[in-house]
Parts: structure tokens; C-alpha cells; sequence
């Protein structure tokens, strides 16, 4: 959310599904037998792969080819790998683990992360190997077959994985899609070098098997950082967070929905919390109507469960208020790291005023906590006859 010299009374939304509760069953089965049936194919596909390029390697003495059908091999090992994890992860949800096992589905992209990564540390070491104590290759007909067939084959599967991975949301297979692309490339990389070697006598496989190879280190580390983001608890897309603070704040009598918290215990199952602003003359009866409202249409439109609903009361008629409210953001207009105010709220009765901002994460955590500090210092002094109440909210939600 940018700052553009007026501080922001932002919309904010909640979402969050698990297993426990209204979770589509049929639809999750379906997301489990095409994770499962792809994963199967991909296995099937790299087994002929690494037998006949083994066999290929060993009789025309290609390192390259070798170690393509290693990585073929590794490949297949992360289709088993994302089978069992996404067995493992439709677990229901039980006293040990209440929120369930989907979590399960992060900890299989990271073992798939790794063993491209060791794929890459071992293609590497074996080129560079082959750069100092060179070894000459001798390519025949068949072997640039099956690299083409390879070539190929990896392309297909490539896309195949990632357009089912997306499709399901399954981080497993985008990351066996993305790398089987790979494997085309370094394919294709070799049979460029074979047939440089085959009709100019220039033998450049192993520097071809070292470049590729610190490509393919460099995917495993994206992957391993995605995947490690995901178990940390990386923040969720902007346009999911965006599309639910409109369809609350859409409701009828909600002012504005702030403090979006969302945990994922898998993919597509989200869980969290949301603060709305309401009148503050809201019927206990009325709000509580108005919170299974919204929890409902939710759950409906983007498969999400709100644990919690909380609210923040609205100043209706008070003039004061609305002058002091205008007040207060313009003075936080002045520092171009809040993104946002809400929540706020003015009791004459009391002469107390609360209200939370937020302060970017851009912004080092010593500055914020100096800024924040600041501001209460400067609410305080202008408004000496209040008693000031500034909570500093956490920059989670777009």
C-alpha cells in the first residue's frame, strides 16, 4: 500500500479454511488425484529417460549424457516425493496436529529443492573434473536421438507439471515442473556441444555441463528459498488479501476491515482473523448477525474460514471526533512510512482517544519504533486534555 501525502483509512480482509471445519472434500480429493496421476506420469517419463541415457553415456563415454540421465533419475525421486507428500498432507486433523498435515505439501518442495540442488553440486563437480582431466566423447546416431526424444519429452513434462501445479496449487509440482525445464535446457545444451564435437573436433561439454550446472544450483536455491518462505509463513498475494477487504467491506453497516492475519496450514488453507469497523450504537444481537455474515460469504467466495471477527467502534455523530480524526491524519500524512490509521475512536465522556497505525516493513525496526514513538509523543502534546492510546499494528496484509 503506498503513501501518497494522506494516510489511508484502508480496507482490510480475513480468510482462512481448514480441515476440521467446511472443507470441500470432493474438491480436495480431486486436487489429490491430479497431483498424484501427474506425479505418475513424471515418474514413468524420467525412468525411460535415465535407462536409455545411461545407456547412451556408457557407450559413447559422454559425462554430459550421464549425468542428464542422474538428473532424470533425481527427477523421478521427486515425483515419488511429491506423492507421499501430498498423501501424507490429506491427513485429517486430529489431537497432535488439530490444525492438520498440510503443511506436510512445504516440507516435500523442500526436499525436492534439495535434491536439485545436489543434482547441481554433482553435475558441477563432475565438469569441472572434466575440464581439468578431459576425456574425448564419441557420439553415434543413436545418441543424438535420444538426446532430441529427452529434449523433448522434459519440455512436455515441463509444462505440464506447472500448469496442473498451478491449477492445484501445489508448490511440488511447479517446482518438478520447473525443473524438468531445466533438464531440457542442460539437455539441449548438450547435444549442441556433441554435435559441435561431432562436425568440428571442438569439445566444449564440460564448460557447456559447468554453466548449466550453476544455472541449475541457482534454481535450487530459488526453490529452496520459496519453499522455506512457505513454512516460515510468507505473506500471501496481494490480490487474494485486496479481494476479501472489498467483499467485507462491501457488507452493509462495516466501515472498513483492517488487521488482516491469515496462516496457512497447506495450500488452500487458509485460516485467520479480521478487525471491522461499526457503528458504535450496533446491537450486540445485529453484529453478531452481521459477523456469521460475513464469515459465510467468505468461506463461499474464496474458500477461506475466519476464526475471528473483531470490531472497532465508529464515532456516528460527534462532530469533534471527525475534526479530531482529520486532525490526527494529517499530521501522520507527514511521515511517508505510515501506510495507514484505522480504528480510530474518541470518548468524550472519558476524554480518551485510541487508534492503530501501521508503519512499513520497509522501514528498519529501530526507525519504526523511534517514528511510532514520536507520534504518540506529538498526539500527546496537541492533545494534552486526552489520555492517548496508539497501537502499532504489524505491516501484514497488502
Amino acid at each position: 500500500m503506498e503513501n501518497h501525502g494522506e494516510v489511508e483509512e484502508a480496507v482490510t480482509y480475513t480468510s482462512t479454511d481448514r480441515d476440521s471445519k467446511l472443507v470441500d472434500t470432493s474438491s480436495s480429493m480431486t486436487r489429490d488425484a491430479k497431483i498424484v496421476r501427474t506425479s505418475i506420469i513424471g515418474i514413468i517419463a524420467n525412468i525411460f529417460l535415465a535407462g536409455f541415457k545411461f545407456f547412451v553415456g556408457s557407450i559413447s563415454g559422454s559425462i554430459s549424457i550421464t549425468l542428464d540421465a542422474v538428473n532424470n533419475l533425481s527427477d523421478s525421486m521427486s515425483s515419488v516425493i511429491t506423492i507421499l507428500g501430498t498423501k501424507l498432507s490429506q491427513k485429517p486433523a486430529d489431537k497432535k496436529h488439530p490444525y492438520g498435515y498440510g503443511r506436510i505439501e512445504y516440507l516435500s518442495a523442500t526436499i525436492i529443492a534439495v535434491i536439485v540442488l545436489y543434482a547441481g553440486i554433482t553435475s558441477l563437480k563432475e565438469s569441472v573434473t572434466k575440464i581439468i582431466y578431459p576425456e574425448a566423447a564419441s557420439y553415434t546416431t543413436v545418441a543424438f536421438i535420444v538426446l532430441a526424444v529427452g529434449i523433448i519429452v522434459k519440455l512436455l513434462l515441463s509444462r505440464y507439471f506447472i500448469a496442473v501445479g498451478k491449477s492445484v496449487d501445489s508448490k511440488s509440482l511447479v517446482a518438478s515442473g520447473s525443473d524438468a525445464g531445466f533438464d531440457a535446457i542442460l539437455s539441449t545444451s548438450v547435444l549442441l556441444a556433441a554435435l559441435l564435437l561431432r562436425f568440428t573436433g571442438v569439445n566444449l561439454e564440460a564448460f557447456v555441463g559447468t554453466v548449466i550446472s550453476v544455472i541449475i544450483i541457482k534454481s535450487g536455491f530459488e526453490m529452496l528459498q520459496d519453499a522455506v518462505g512457505d513454512i516460515l509463513g510468507a505473506r500471501l498475494s496481494p490480490e487474494l488479501t485486496k479481494s476479501i477487504k472489498k467483499t467485507i467491506a462491501e457488507h452493509d453497516k462495516v466501515y472498513g476491515a483492517f488487521d488482516l492475519s491469515l496462516h496457512a496450514y497447506g495450500p488452500s488453507k487458509l485460516e485467520g482473523s479480521v478487525h471491522i469497523e461499526v457503528p458504535e450504537d450496533m446491537e450486540v444481537h445485529a453484529l453478531e448477525q452481521l459477523q456469521t455474515e460475513i464469515a459465510m460469504d467468505i468461506y463461499e467466495k474464496f474458500g477461506v474460514i475466519l476464526t475471528g471477527i473483531s470490531v472497532y467502534s465508529h464515532n456516528m455523530t460527534s462532530e469533534t471526533a471527525t475534526g479530531i480524526r482529520a486532525e490526527v491524519r494529517k499530521l501522520l500524512s507527514e511521515y511517508k512510512d505510515v501506510l495507514q490509521m484505522h480504528g480510530f475512536y474518541l470518548d468524550e465522556e472519558r476524554n480518551s482517544m485510541k487508534f492503530d497505525i501501521i508503519i512499513s516493513f520497509d522501514t528498519p525496526a529501530e526507525k519504526r519504533q523511534e517514528e511510532y514513538k514520536e507520534i504518540c509523543t506529538r498526539i500527546q502534546e496537541k492533545y494534552p486534555d486526552y489520555t492517548v492510546r496508539i497501537n502499532l499494528d504489524a505491516d501484514i496484509s497488502q
